[in-house]
Order: structure tokens, then C-alpha cells, then sequence
């Protein structure tokens, strides 16, 4: 009877359109039962005085015709009575058995309906039956337009990348800006529906380690099937099944089949002089062969335009860290690390500013053999010489009077760095795996930094004057091993987990300090400090970390995971200063006061629980851990010993619901602790600049933070219409700050470490992206508001600084191919600041107009070019109102099928580059300027090559 059943169904739908009759005569030619049956219920229905009437109508209440309804018997799904709607939507069905049916409609245009209907003596009228657009459930699985081809499966978005057009030789960050809902920014920051993407992996592999820029710029956009965007869980949470709620918006990019079985690179070359200055290069080669499953992967960039390289100012990402810290993250795991601060060896870099000569080179292999054996190996070098002039002026509230700090610096620095990292996978069978990953890195600061400065009050009375020569070079190793053992039980989600973490880090600094000091008492000169010392650091770290997690599921959507850690830390940190001796002609005179030998032992016990629930569309999870920390810390110097005990109570929620497909919303809390690092504990002097000293509090206290968030995040593949927006706040208790005490004579601070309470900030942000089809045009919105309260303290006196930043940026765009590709957006921002003992709002406005376009003139020929529009706020303390233009072009021909570009390019054609930047910190308005590199022009070549023998691509499942 099934069978009966679901051939009736067919015949419908074929019937749809034909004449009333003739659909009659062709069920009389079905198989004999069904023929007997139907003819049955056909006549027996004459003799009934029950009839059924409604309407159809689509989603927007319009009628439908010429859709099919049927009734079918409850029992047996038997064929009873159809007919179709008439042009008004309306139908009706006559002279009906009075029982229990099955109701069904069929349209082309709309999805089928399907109801029970219960008929009795009489009239019985249905009301409106209202159908959804076929195209409405098509977009919860497959979209297919002018914007390609998309496919959603739970939360994983895929984008069938020959669908959207580039031009030839593009990379695949050309590629990701033709795909709806991912946006990449002037500076290669992506951000797919509306977060940040943190990864990018190529197969599911590592491509040259977490840098995302690696990828999407030197890998060809032809060579990617399918690009997949997706939040990718912790390596625990992939592994136990319980989402710990940390996330990561990760891109994977899909290579086709071919392009895993051959070889391809570029080679781009340029050059141009310049008047007075070196004549500006930049070399570029990328070559990369894959074979299956096997990448090989080399790149060398070498120039001295401030071009893509290793940057400096991720320290924590390089292990370039020299002082201890400790943190304990969202999740209540302690963070060891070392972060500077109180020495002298590391000069200050900005690699947005300055002149820039830099080499880089780096190589990825990666492999995998018989899905059970997986290497990732990755060794890096980077080479930077930095020459910057930096201007810097501070406008400093103290009470009712004001502080000018003005300084000009002058640095010139040498690093060199090479970096390994390791990753060995191994499938051990089934039910256990195990991971070893290792990372080293090794580098060397060469530097010299010339700074003259002085500070007047604000009627331009001279309090101090100095003159500062500080010669660096130091040495740092950091190495890092880990184990991870995962094993899974015979009982789903139930499964044990080992992770074993030990990492060192040792850092030596010789150092030479000449400065000349001066100060005065209402203008008159009153001292002069000579300084010339020698400060020698040496500091060595080790640390051991073990984690064990136990999970159990406690029902199909139920969960629980156990764990524990245990922290092994210990560290050194011996600074020495020696005076230089002119009886002897050599640094010999040893400085108690400016030396100390520091040493650290931290031990950390917690164990933790938690709760979780995973569903469709709903996950939470809830739990704590406890911990319980002791630190025993000795000053050798002074032979003096300072223990403290912290039990820390870490309470973590999250719930996440996916209120329909690639839209939810997530609200989240945790507590956790952040402790001081060692240079604000360890109490030694820092005399680098004489009139602004810094020394340690052994005293100081653990800070807790309160963290609310509020996120909500959709996109609408149909409409092109995404929009994400979040809510955060944080209060904190004890928060480590700093008590300044000022000589009102001649102005010298001295900075400590302190707690202070009444912290709190809160910030909101919004996004907001659309398409005017009509004209085909982009629109994408973005304002934003945060405020921060702060406690800070000047002389022992607490001083409340409130700050209030906003900003709105808008920009639209449209483009053709082979056409044009043109964009013009616009961002204000505004700074509002504020202290309690000088309660007048300091407020500055600051905007920045763009426009970018590319122009097609034939499909050899294109002009690109870039302008931007800088506008800054004269105030009351910087009268200057400050405007500059930056114009880029470059025009370029192809030639032989797009495998070869000549090119000229001119940057800064007005001249007018300069890098100047204003910001409130809490009881300080500062205008920073640096040396930036202005007009040049270059004539360039690239190469763009790729195996001529390739695979024809295989039809897809």
C-alpha cells in the first residue's frame, strides 16, 4: 500500500497542469487495484453531503493558482479527491465521505504541504493554507545566484570558490573579498560575519604556522575548490565532544585535486631612486609544490618599503618577553610568562613608522601518511634594520596645574631572529593518539637610541632637561616542548586526556647608559647628574605544566569534565649596574642601589568541574575550578623573603542559541585573576630616564575581573544582509595601577606599582553590511562606543579618569569584472577625557575619507590607485590642525596569458606622508610624530608561474 501510495504522489505532481479530465482518465490507467480503489471512493463520495473549501496563498499572503490539492485516506494514504486552485487561490473539493484525510499540496514554485484534516456533516472550511517559496528552503541548504554558490551545513559556511570571479594570477585574499559576508581591510585583517579571523588553515593543515596573512597572500586563488568558514573549538573541546566555549573563526581552504599534484610560485621584482635617500627595493619569491597530501612551501622578502614582514610587536607571539608574569585566564588557567618592562634592553619599535630595510625568509613542510602519522615543520629567519625619529609631547594633569613632557628620540636597531616549530601527530590505533610539538626561537638586539627632552609647567617654566644615550645588545632563547595524550573510551564522549607543557626562556642584556640631567626650581638651574653606567641582566625561567581531564557523558546532550593541574615555575632575574670608573678607564663600581638578584618559585594546584548541554540549537555550560597558588619570592640582595597564598575561585557560564541558521546569539561571565609580574614586584630602580624612575612593589596584591559579553552575530545568504554586534563589561577589584610621586620642583617621578578599586569599563559595538541590488552596491556600517573608568593615584591622592571613545565608519563599494572595482568610505571618531580633581572634558575629533578604485581599460591594461584624506582636531592643547593627503597609483600590463606583469607604482604622490597620532590615557593627552617614508616611485616585474601539466579536475560526488 506504501508503494500505491507514493505513485499516486507522482502522478499528481505530473497531472499538475493538465485538464481536470484528463487527469481522471489517466488515474483510471493505473495499476487495476489502485484504478478499483480509486473509482470506489469516487462514486461512494456521490452519496455524501460533506464538502471542503480554503485558500492558498503564498508567504505574502498572495493567491496561488493552479496548485494541486488532494485528499488522501488517514489509513491507507489512498487517493480519495484533488483538484487545483483557481486564479483567487481559492478550491474546493465536493460530496466527501465524512472521516479523517490526509491533506496535500503540490506546486512547482512552492514547497508541499502536508496536514490531517477531520471532515464532517456539512460545510467544513479550511481557511488559508500558506506555502513557503521554494527559494526560502533552498537557503538553508543551497544557494545559487549571481553571488555563486554557497552551502551551510550546521555551522560550517562553504563557498565554491570558481564561482566568484578574479582576475588572473589573484591570491586567494583577492578572492575572499568577492565572497558575501567576509570582509578584508587595507592593513589584510579578515573578518567573516563579522569576527575576526584568527586562522587559516589549507586542507585542515597549518599553513607557515598562525599567521593568517601567510595564506590568503601568497597562495593563487585558482588553486582553492572550496573555502570553508567556521568556529573552531579548542583541541579539548574537538576531542571530548564538551564545548568549552573557546572559539576561534577559522577560514579552511580547500585545495582541487590538481593543484595538490604540481608546483607554483611567484617572483616579483622592483626598484626606483630617490633624491638624497637610498633608492627604494622590495624582491618578493614564494615557490610551493604539493603533491597529494605532501606541501612544500618556501618564501624570501627582501626590501626597505615598509613591506609585509615578521612583525615586532607581538612579543607574547614570539616569545620575546622578559620579565615574569603570571595571569590566569578566562577559563582559570595560570599563564607564566616573562614580560619586560624594568630594563633597559629592549628599545621601543614601531613597524608602522620609521625606515624599515627588512629580510625574511621562511619554509613549511607538512605531511601526512596513512591518515595516522601527521608532520608540521616550519623554520623561519627575520632580519630588521629600523631608523625612526619619533617627536613626542604630553600634556599631564596633576591637581589643578599641568605638566609639558616633551621629547625627541632618535633609534637605530639591529634584530635578527630564527624560529623552529615542530609538530609530530600520531594515530596510535582507534582509541589513542598522541602529539608532540616543540618551538624554539633565537634572537639578537643590536640598538642605539639618542633622547632629548625636557618638561615645563604651563606657563612654559623649565622644570628638567636631559640627554640620554642608552647602547643595547642582548641575547634571548626561548624553547617550548608539549605532549598531548588523548584516548577515548568504548563508551561514546567518555574520554581521558594528558597535557604536558614545558617551556624555558633565557635572556642576557649588556647594556651602556650616558645621560645628562638637569634640573630646576622656578627656571634656575639647580643640579646637574651626570650618569655613566654599564646595567648587566641575566634571567633564566623554567616551567612545567600538567593537566589531566577526565569527561563523562551523562546522557545523549548531558556532559561533565574533570580536571587537573598542576604548576611547576621557578625563575631568576639578576640585574647589575656598574659605574663607570675614570681612575681605572672601565665600568667597575658596583651600584646597591640600581642592582638586585631576584628569585621566584610558584606552585599552583586546581582542580575544576563542569557542566555542559549540546543541542541543535542550544548549548550552555556552567562550573568552577579552584585554585590554589603559593608564591615564594626571595630578594637575595637584601636577603629577604616575601610568601603569599592565593585560593582563587574561577566561575565560568556561557549559553549560545542558534535562533536559525547562521544566526545566534552567545552571553557569557567569567571571573579570573590577573597577579603582577615580577618587574612590578621585584623592588629595583629604574634609572633609564633619570626624571621618570620606576620601581617594584613585593606587596602588591592579586587583581580579580567580573567579564560580562553579550554577542549576537546573522547573515542572510538570500538577502546579502549580515549584522553582528556585542555588549561587554568588566569590573575589577584591586587592579594593578600606579602611584606617581611628583617633586614639584623640578618635576621627577617616581612610578610604583599600587591596587586601587572602582575599575570599570564597557564598550558596544555594532555591523552592519547590505546590498542594494538595483545597482549593485555595498553598504557596510559600523559605529561603536566604549567607556572606561580608572583608578590611578598622584602623590598618594586617587584620582578617577573617565574616558568616553566613539567612532562610525561607513563605506560603500561596487564592482565589474574586467570592468572596474571602486570603494569610498569614511570614519569619524571622537575622544572624550576627564579627571576628577580637573573635571573640564577634553575632547578631540579625528577623520579619515577613503577612496580606492581599479580601472580595466582593456584586460591587458589597469590603473589602480588609493587616496585618503587625514582630519585632526586642533584643541586646546594642540593648536595645530593637523590635515594630510596620502595618493597611491600603480598602472600594470600583462602579458603572455596574465603569466607576466610590468608595472610602475608611485606612493605618496602629494608628499605628504606623516605619522602623527593623538589619544587620551587616563590624566594624559599626548600627539605622537614619527618619521614616515614619503614619495617614491618604483618600476616592477612579476612572474607568476604554474605546472603546465596539469590534472584535469575530477567530477564532483
Amino acid at each position: 500500500m506504501t508503494k500505491i501510495f507514493f505513485k499516486n504522489i507522482r502522478l499528481i505532481k505530473k497531472l499538475r497542469y493538465q485538464p481536470l479530465p484528463k487527469q481522471l482518465l489517466k488515474l483510471f490507467m493505473l495499476k487495476k487495484e489502485f484504478s478499483f480503489l480509486a473509482l470506489f471512493f469516487i462514486l461512494f463520495s456521490f452519496s455524501q453531503k460533506s464538502t471542503l473549501k480554503g485558500v492558498v496563498i503564498d508567504e505574502d499572503k498572495h493567491p496561488v493558482q493552479n496548485s494541486v490539492v488532494a485528499l488522501l485516506t488517514e489509513k491507507d494514504s489512498v487517493l480519495h479527491r484533488f483538484t487545483r486552485s483557481d486564479k483567487d487561490g481559492n478550491f474546493q473539493l465536493k460530496n466527501i465521505t465524512t472521516k479523517k484525510y490526509i491533506l496535500m499540496t503540490f506546486h512547482n514554485q512552492y514547497a508541499d504541504y502536508v496536514d490531517e484534516v477531520i471532515l464532517k456533516d456539512g460545510e467544513n472550511n479550511f481557511g488559508n493554507i500558506s506555502l513557503l517559496s521554494k527559494s526560502k528552503v533552498i537557503q538553508e541548504v543551497l544557494v545559487k545566484g549571481k553571488v555563486g554558490s554557497i552551502r551551510i551545513k550546521g555551522d560550517t559556511t562553504s563557498y565554491k570558490a570558481s564561482d566568484f570571479k578574479v582576475g588572473e594570477n589573484a591570491n586567494v585574499e583577492e578572492l575572499l573579498k568577492k565572497l558575501p559576508g567576509i570582509q578584508v581591510d587595507k592593513n589584510g585583517n579578515i573578518k567573516a560575519m563579522g569576527e575576526t579571523v584568527q586562522k587559516v588553515l589549507v586542507d585542515g593543515e597549518e599553513f607557515f604556522g598562525d599567521d593568517p596573512g601567510m595564506a590568503v597572500k601568497n597562495l593563487r586563488a585558482d588553486a582553492v575548490k572550496e573555502v570553508q568558514v567556521f568556529n573552531k573549538k579548542s583541541d579539548q573541546a574537538e576531542f571530548t565532544g564538551i564545548d568549552d566555549g573557546n572559539t576561534q573563526k577559522t577560514i579552511n581552504l580547500k585545495l582541487k585535486e590538481e593543484a595538490k599534484k604540481g608546483f607554483f610560485g611567484k617572483i616579483d621584482a622592483a626598484g626606483g631612486p630617490i633624491k638624497d635617500i637610498d633608492s627604494r627595493y622590495n624582491s618578493n619569491v614564494l615557490l610551493s609544490s604539493f603533491k597529494s597530501k605532501r606541501k612544500i612551501s618556501a618564501f624570501l622578502l627582501n626590501g626597505n618599503t615598509g613591506q609585509d614582514g615578521l612583525s615586532w610587536e607581538d612579543r607574547d607571539k614570539y616569545g620575546d618577553n622578559d620579565g615574569m608574569s603570571v595571569n590566569m585566564d578566562d577559563d582559570g588557567n595560570m599563564n607564566y610568562m616573562w614580560s619586560g618592562g624594568n630594563d633597559d634592553d629592549e628599545p621601543f619599535v614601531d613597524t608602522q613608522n620609521g625606515y624599515i630595510k627588512n629580510t625574511n625568509a621562511g619554509m613549511q613542510y607538512s605531511n601526512k601518511w596513512n591518515d595516522k602519522q601527521t608532520l608540521n615543520l616550519s623554520p623561519k629567519f627575520n632580519n630588521q634594520i629600523y631608523n625612526n625619529k619619533r617627536i613626542r609631547s604630553n600634556k599631564r594633569q596633576i591637581g589643578a596645574s599641568q605638566l609639558n613632557e616633551n621629547s625627541e628620540t632618535s633609534s637605530y636597531v639591529d634584530r635578527t631572529n630564527y624560529k623552529l616549530n615542530v609538530s609530530y601527530d600520531v594515530k596510535i590505533d582507534s582509541m589513542n593518539t598522541i602529539k608532540f610539538s616543540t618551538k624554539t626561537n633565537f634572537y639578537n638586539t643590536n640598538s642605539y637610541d639618542f633622547t632629548n627632552g625636557n618638561t615645563t609647567d604651563e606657563n612654559g617654566v623649565l622644570k628638567n632637561k636631559s640627554k640620554v644615550n642608552l647602547n643595547t645588545d642582548s641575547d634571548k632563547n626561548a624553547l617550548t616542548a608539549n605532549v598531548l595524550f588523548k584516548h577515548k573510551f568504548a563508551k561514546a564522549r567518555r574520554t581521558f586526556s594528558i597535557n604536558i607543557n614545558w617551556n624555558k626562556l633565557n635572556s642576557n642584556s649588556n647594556n651602556y647608559l650616558l645621560s645628562d640631567n638637569e634640573s630646576y626650581t622656578s627656571g634656575i638651574l639647580t643640579s646637574n647628574i651626570n650618569i655613566n653606567q654599564n646595567k648587566i641582566g641575566e634571567r633564566t625561567t623554567q616551567g612545567l605544566t600538567t593537566k589531566f581531564s577526565y569527561t563523562e557523558p551523562l546522557s545523549k546532550k548531558f556532559a561533565l569534565e574533570f580536571g587537573y593541574q598542576i604548576n611547576l615555575n621557578s625563575g631568576i632575574n639578576k640585574q647589575s649596574t656598574f659605574e663607570f670608573n675614570s681612575t681605572t678607564d672601565n665600568y667597575d663600581v658596583f651600584v646597591n642601589s640600581l642592582s638586585n638578584n631576584f628569585k621566584q618559585k610558584i606552585i599552583t594546584n586546581r582542580p575544576s568541574l563542569k557542566l555542559s548541554y549540546n543541542s541543535k540549537k542550544i548549548n550552555y555550560g556552567f562550573g568552577s575550578g579552584f585554585g590554589f597558588t603559593t608564591f615564594d619570592l626571595l630578594d637575595q640582595t637584601l636577603n629577604k623573603q616575601y610568601n603569599q597564598s592565593f585560593t582563587n575561585f574561577f566561575p565560568s557560564a556561557n549559553f549560545t542559541y542558534k535562533y536559525k541558521s547562521n544566526s545566534s546569539i552567545r552571553l557569557s561571565y567569567n571571573g579570573f585573576t590577573t597577579q603582577p609580574t615580577i618587574d612590578q614586584l621585584q623592588p629595583v630602580l629604574n634609572n633609564q630616564d633619570f626624571f621618570n624612575q620606576v620601581i617594584g612593589n613585593p606587596d602588591l596584591k592579586q587583581s580579580f575581573t567580573n567579564s560580562f559579553n553579550l554577542n549576537q552575530n546573522s547573515y542572510n545568504m538570500m538577502s546579502e544582509i549580515y549584522m553582528y554586534q556585542g555588549i561587554s563589561f568588566r569590573t575589577v577589584t584591586n587592579q594593578i595601577s600606579n602611584n606617581r610621586d611628583i617633586n614639584p620642583d623640578d618635576a621627577k617621578t617616581t612610578t610604583k606599582a599600587i591596587n586601587t578599586n572602582g575599575n570599570y569599563s564597557g564598550n558596544y559595538y555594532l555591523g552592519l553590511g547590505f546590498k542594494i541590488k538595483k545597482i549593485d552596491l555595498n553598504i557596510n556600517v559600523s559605529p561603536s562606543i566604549n567607556y572606561r573608568k580608572s583608578v590611578i593615584s598622584i602623590n598618594n591622592i586617587e584620582n578617577d579618569t573617565k574616558n568616553l571613545g566613539s567612532s562610525f565608519d561607513i563605506n560603500f563599494s561596487r564592482n565589474k569584472e574586467k570592468k572596474y572595482d571602486i570603494s569610498i568610505g569614511n570614519r569619524f571618531s571622537n575622544n572624550r577625557n576627564s579627571t576628577t580633581i580637573n573635571s573640564e572634558i577634553k575632547s578631540f575629533n579625528t577623520n579619515n575619507l577613503s577612496f580606492n578604485f581599479s580601472v580595466y581599460f582593456t584586460e591587458k591594461w589597469k590603473l589602480s590607485s588609493d587616496y585618503n584624506l587625514f582630519t585632526r582636531q586642533k584643541t586646546e592643547d594642540f593648536q595645530n590642525n593637523l590635515t594630510n593627503q596620502l595618493w597611491n597609483a600603480r598602472f600594470q600590463r600583462t602579458f603572455k596569458n596574465d603569466e607576466f606583469t610590468a608595472y610602475i607604482m608611485v606612493r605618496d604622490i602629494l608628499n605628504q606622508n606623516i605619522g602623527i597620532e593623538r589619544y587620551n590615557n587616563g590624566n594624559v593627552i599626548s600627539e605622537e610624530q614619527n618619521d614616515r617614508l614619503k614619495r617614491y616611485a618604483m618600476i616592477g616585474f612579476t612572474w607568476n608561474f604554474k605546472n603546465k601539466n596539469e590534472i584535469k579536475p575530477q567530477p564532483e560526488n
